[in-house]
């Protein structure tokens, strides 16, 4: 009974990774922009893979940082 309750507390405080990841999407979003800025011909494929790959990150950080970060169970 001693061990699960050690095993439920809280612990409230990022990882280093997290950090990495809010990182990745800057550095993502940045090259969306470029992307989308470029003049005389645009690749359509890399703006489409950028995008997927920006609203998967951006989706990450949500749900790190709104949905686990704030309930972080130390086990």
């Amino acid at each position: 009974m001693f061990l699960a309750e050690e095993a439920t507390e809280v612990v409230k405080g990022y990882e280093p990774f997290d950090f990495f990841m809010l990182a990745l999407t800057v550095i993502i979003a940045i090259g969306f922009v470029r992307l989308l800025m470029a003049r005389p011909r645009k690749n359509l494929f890399a703006i489409a893979f950028t995008a997927v790959a920006l609203g998967l990150f951006l989706f990450i950080d949500y749900v790190m940082l709104f949905e686990v970060g704030l309930y972080r169970v130390k086990g």
